[in-house]
């Protein structure tokens, strides 16, 4: 047994993930159910050989500098720009996360946005509590059509693909972009168009963004990406929050340069750009597309197999730097 060893879990997981380190190691878990602030996380980052981390902890080469013996940290995520990989990989430390298990989750909650943006769902919803609701009306709510619209996929990894499959239904256009683009058997299999990315933001409805946030993506949708898009597009986000430019959203949220927006990350999450939240063309939620009860807990016991086997001396399923195995 391991039970010399210690790690730290930064926020409550499910039991199923807990019980699983419990029975290999020491383990202490933020007892706040929160995102540890910095004096939190450099004090539990001590005096331990393993971590158990969220994408909202900041695991930067100052942290790690205050902990020169860890040895494994797992991410519960499947993006890790919250981790300086290359900082680990010159301690040896191992890194890893969890992918593909959030991909149908997030590609049906994508979905859930679209559809909610498109038919005005939450401000009938809002209407309907607040007793305004008095009778049909030929001009209430009225909402746009997803059938047979122009849809548009930036990015086609797993996330992509996944939502592309479950447009089918709907009789659509498929288009999408990404910086690898696919083999022309693969994307008549899937019933994908090739566009470039100028000419995708131009003819789309609907765009999801479904790319990893790198330098590259920063800003991918600013204020100019968005005067290329219809007045009638939506514009959906479970990506990252820095993939747009949330100030030039605002702006052309309010100006009417897009129809809307169905967001579940934000750009300094958890904060919001001022004024989006009182837009009603907007469908925000507080990064969920992940949170279902059988993926959170998916996840939460693939990191626990990664921070074990790494913290054993054995292969990690999901180690991201390999290059720090010695």
């Amino acid at each position: 047994m391991s039970k010399d060893k210690r790690v730290y879990v930064t926020r409550k997981l499910p039991k199923k993930a807990l019980e699983m380190l419990e029975r290999e190691f020491k383990v202490e878990v933020n007892p706040h159910d929160r995102v540890m602030t910095r004096e939190e996380l450099e004090t539990a980052v001590k005096d331990i050989d393993g971590l158990l981390c969220l994408l909202t902890d900041s695991i930067d080469s100052e942290l790690l500098e205050l902990n020169p013996d860890l040895k494994v940290i797992a991410n519960y995520a499947v993006g890790y720009n919250n981790i300086d990989v290359e900082a680990c990989t010159k301690k040896e430390i191992k890194v890893s996360n969890t992918p593909g298990v959030l991909t149908d989750t997030t590609a049906d909650f994508a979905w859930t946005l679209l559809m909610a943006a498109a038919r005005r769902i939450i401000e009938a919803d809002k209407f309907t509590r607040a007793g305004k609701y008095k009778g049909w009306g030929p001009m209430m709510f009225l909402g746009g059509d997803i059938y047979g619209k122009k849809l548009g996929i930036i990015g086609i990894g797993r996330i992509g693909r996944a939502f592309a499959r479950r447009a089918k239904g709907f009789d659509m256009d498929f288009y999408y972009y990404d910086v690898n683009r696919l083999e022309k058997a693969e994307e008549k299999r899937l019933g994908l168009e090739y566009k470039n990315f100028e000419d995708l933001l131009k003819e789309s409805d609907f765009i999801s963004l479904h790319v990893p946030l790198i330098p590259q993506t920063r800003h991918l949708i600013g204020e100019e990406e968005l005067k290329l898009m219809k007045e009638t597009a939506y514009l959906i986000n479970t990506a990252r929050g820095p993939i747009i430019d949330e100030k030039a959203l605002v702006w052309a949220l309010k100006n009417g340069e897009i129809a809307g927006a169905g967001l579940d990350v934000y750009e300094e999450e958890p904060n919001l750009y001022s004024d989006l939240d009182k837009l009603d063309n907007t469908v925000l939620t507080p990064h969920i597309a992940s949170a279902s009860i059988e993926t959170r807990t998916k996840m939460a016991t693939m990191a626990a197999e990664n921070l074990i086997a790494g913290l054993k001396g054995k292969e990690m399923p999901n180690l991201i730097n390999k290059e720090a195995v010695s």
